[in-house]
């Protein structure tokens, strides 16, 4: 595979993050991703990783839609493309309801027409040229980028269903992929590529090398419980066949029941969205997802009972000995 990715920032100190971070293009990971929830926003751990592995690729997976107004995300991208020439794209997303209306204080209101707006807004921007138009969520009069990138950055959309993977195919430059299995891949990959083919598919995908853990598969279904009762990850989970499988937990959820819903785990979900077991393992499920159209797979790994800088070493696609 041409690319290898991994998400940060990492669950270490900061001050410890440097150092590991250092490491990565010898260990043979290409790309650093982010994310943005409740911790770290999206953009400035990938300026400290410019500094400290200028070789590595540096993307957003993703910064809101929302939570930014659209002259800020062009400025904010504008920004870490000057900074890493050539070694940035930009994804965005619509988020989830949470996040964009319990914690930021913005209406979920059409995350689909403000995505694919703010993908035809950035793109416009990017060329320098003023930009005086009337979308459909949102409205831009007489905005120039005042720091226009010689490269501008490719721009990808986080996409679940039908609409967001053709957005991701036909307007931007491809799609972030996430809570997916391989075989899932399959079925998405070609709605991204009615556009074109050269589209690039990030895929985050969840990852412990701890062996045969019972501790961790029990740490993997805390995890989906926590997740895929969120309505936007729910509806996506019944889009992609699991809705039988998932609608005793989310029943128990529904009616407050969260010990009861976490028992309502399926085994067989856990084993097709968290890749677990040895590091060979891993790395052969890993490569399932390349082989069913993932151009570029990010690691986000979930440190269960296993060292965290241990694993990102033996999920390398070259692994080394560990050097304590």
């Amino acid at each position: 595979m041409d690319r290898y990715a991994l998400t940060i920032p990492l669950g270490l100190p900061f001050p410890e993050q440097r150092r590991v971070i250092k490491r990565l293009p010898e260990l043979g990971y290409t790309d650093v991703w982010t994310g943005e929830v409740s911790a770290w926003d999206a953009f400035t751990p990938l300026a400290f990783a410019s500094e400290w592995a200028p070789s590595l690729r540096l993307g957003t997976a993703v910064a809101s839609a929302f939570s930014r107004g659209p002259a800020i995300m062009a400025q904010t991208a504008a920004s870490m493309a000057v900074a890493a020439p050539g070694r940035f794209a930009l994804g965005v997303g619509a988020s989830s309801d949470i996040i964009t209306e319990r914690w930021n204080a913005q209406p979920f209101d059409r995350p689909f027409s403000r995505t694919r707006d703010l993908v035809r807004f950035l793109k416009a921007a990017f060329t320098g040229e003023k930009v005086t138009q009337k979308y459909d969520t949102f409205e831009i009069n007489g905005f120039r980028l005042g720091l226009v990138p010689e490269e501008p950055p490719p721009v990808l959309v986080a996409a679940l269903r039908e609409r967001m993977l053709n957005l991701g195919g036909t307007e931007a430059d491809g799609v972030i992929l996430n809570w997916l299995s391989a075989t899932d891949v399959a079925k998405v990959a070609p709605l991204v590529h009615e556009g074109r083919n050269d589209k690039e598919i990030v895929c985050r995908i969840f990852v412990c090398p701890c062996g045969e853990s019972e501790d961790a598969r029990q740490k993997a279904r805390e995890f989906i419980n926590a997740y895929l009762n969120v309505g936007v990850y729910a509806d996506y989970q019944r889009w992609l066949g699991r809705g039988d499988a998932l609608a005793p937990m989310q029943a128990k959820w529904a009616a407050g029941d969260r010990r009861g819903a976490l028992a309502e785990v399926p085994e067989e979900v856990v084993s097709d969205l968290i890749v677990l077991g040895t590091a060979d393992q891993c790395r052969a499920h890993i490569q399932r997802y390349v082989e069913n159209g993932v151009t570029t797979p990010m690691l986000a790994i979930m440190p269960f009972g296993v060292d965290l800088e241990q694993a990102i070493e033996l999920l390398a696609p070259q692994p080394t000995a560990v050097a304590r």
